[in-house]
């Protein structure tokens, strides 16, 4: 008897089992596609048109969270408030006037070029003959996404307005990554800087400091930039920092698959974030909301004719139709349980690195998913599993990769790096000397993996900084 349960029982749960697992390797777009593709599959499964929260099942009207799984859990706490939301600006529909923008080749794929990225995000928005100067001017762009190109010019080209060729480009500078399409990085940086000052306070100096120059700005010379725009140095040192934390001189490197963390040699890749992190209200005082995007197009459920389709059928069809009826059940909970599965990492996340989510590199904790794996009671493959091929949205508007929460050598860099940037330019740290300095400041590292690291950053060695500074 024991046997033929076993053998009875085994297959499903391995079916379960194995369709979690590749359900939970998944972004949010390949899960989209795999939904869709099973539902041209198999009949048993309909979507229905309605906007459900995925966590409590409650309504929702369009572009609403949750009003309950978005509510703290203990009021006053600091805890984050991880919730799954069905966000319907990751969606991107198709009509008959959409067709040459959005193909099949496009649609199916997770791994677009900038300019198809963005031209998803503005077409909607734009008039059907604005397009094509949208996918012109996104076809100009160089690798940091400036454009150099003059509007009169696309303007006289296309017989058009310069004031519509104008309204096209700031649609493309304020779609992600906000500033692409600038002509220079001070006017991607404005771009920036007025996108964050409609949600939260921002000194108008601010603003004057961009004009300084990007090159017045790396170099943080600020006595030089206090006298040109009349403030104190103290002032200056504040908004370079509040800049070179929350803005991107070069937009188009400002997601993953930059130049700090290369991706895999498949170019650069832009999606959709996965999750997406912010303080309630936007009000850095406030808790963290953490919203797990999921599939937003309407509720997948199995098909209430087909157990009626089944009672009423023959032998020979019954089998058939009970096989898609179980595929079609065994879908919907196993991308509950990927969604379970992903609340409860974020939670862990979360909580465990608010610090780097807030102030930056500097302050990540070094943790690994094996030690992640043992808080949750669950394989580390899992942790693997979940992480992989995702991307995560900080307050600040970038959009890095979910497993950068496990890069221990993110903060020791960080560090390395701040190090190397006050020293001396007449007299370069060595390896050696940053190995001592690392370690007062709770890192102890060999001087090959100090070497290691440098090079990871793309800092030279010590005697062609020498140069370098004084050329």
């Amino acid at each position: 008897m024991y046997q033929r349960q076993f053998h009875k029982i085994q297959p499903q749960t391995t079916a379960h089992l194995a369709q979690t697992m590749t359900l939970l390797s998944m972004n949010v777009d390949e899960l989209n596609q795999e939904i869709n593709r099973s539902m041209a599959e198999n009949p048993a499964l309909v979507i229905k048109e309605e906007r459900r929260c995925p966590g409590c099942g409650r309504l929702l009207t369009s572009n609403q969270v949750c009003p309950v799984c978005s509510k703290p859990k203990n009021p006053g706490s600091d805890e984050a408030i991880v919730f799954l939301s069905p966000r319907n600006e990751f969606t991107y529909s198709k009509s008959s006037t959409d067709e040459e923008y959005f193909s099949d080749e496009i649609t199916n794929t997770d791994e677009v070029s900038l300019a198809e990225f963005i031209l998803r995000q503005i077409a909607i928005d734009l008039e059907p003959e604005d397009r094509i100067i949208a996918a012109y001017i996104l076809n100009q762009v160089d690798e940091d996404g400036f454009l150099h190109e003059n509007l009169v010019e696309i303007a006289s080209y296309y017989h058009v307005p310069l004031s519509r060729v104008e309204h096209v480009k700031n649609m493309i500078q304020h779609a992600e990554p906000v500033g692409v399409g600038s002509s220079s990085p001070e006017e991607a940086l404005v771009i920036q800087m007025e996108l964050i000052s409609e949600s939260r306070k921002v000194p108008q100096y601010y603003f004057e400091v961009i004009q300084s120059g990007l090159g017045v700005l790396s170099k943080k010379q600020f006595p030089q930039i206090a006298k040109s725009v009349g403030i104190t140095s103290s002032e200056a040192e504040k908004a370079i920092d509040f800049i070179s934390k929350n803005l991107y001189p070069f937009p188009a490197r400002a997601h993953w698959g930059s130049f700090r963390m290369p991706g895999e040699d498949k170019g650069q890749v832009y999606t959709s974030p996965d999750v997406i992190i912010n303080h309630m209200n936007h009000d850095p005082d406030m808790p963290l909301m953490v919203e797990i995007i999921t599939p937003s197009y309407g509720t997948l459920d199995i098909n209430p004719l087909y157990k009626q389709a089944i009672k009423q059928s023959s032998d020979e069809t019954k089998e058939d139709l009970k096989t898609d009826y179980e595929k079609a059940n065994l879908l919907i909970k196993c991308i509950q349980q990927r969604n379970n599965t992903m609340q409860r990492l974020m939670e862990k996340i979360v909580n465990l690195q608010k610090d780097f989510i807030d102030e930056g590199d500097k302050y990540l904790r070094p943790v690994t998913r094996a030690e992640i794996s043992r808080e949750l009671e669950v394989h580390e493959s899992t942790i693997s599993r979940a992480v992989s091929n995702k991307s995560v949205q900080l307050p600040s508007g970038q959009i890095v990769p979910m497993n950068v929460f496990f890069d221990k050598s993110l903060g020791v860099r960080t560090t390395m790096r701040e190090i190397i940037e006050a020293e001396n330019p007449d007299k370069p740290l060595s390896d050696s000397d940053l190995v001592v300095l690392l370690k007062k400041e709770g890192y102890e590292l060999a001087r090959r993996t100090v070497a290691k690291y440098r090079s990871m950053e793309g800092i030279l060695p010590t005697h062609l900084r020498k140069k370098d500074k004084k050329d």
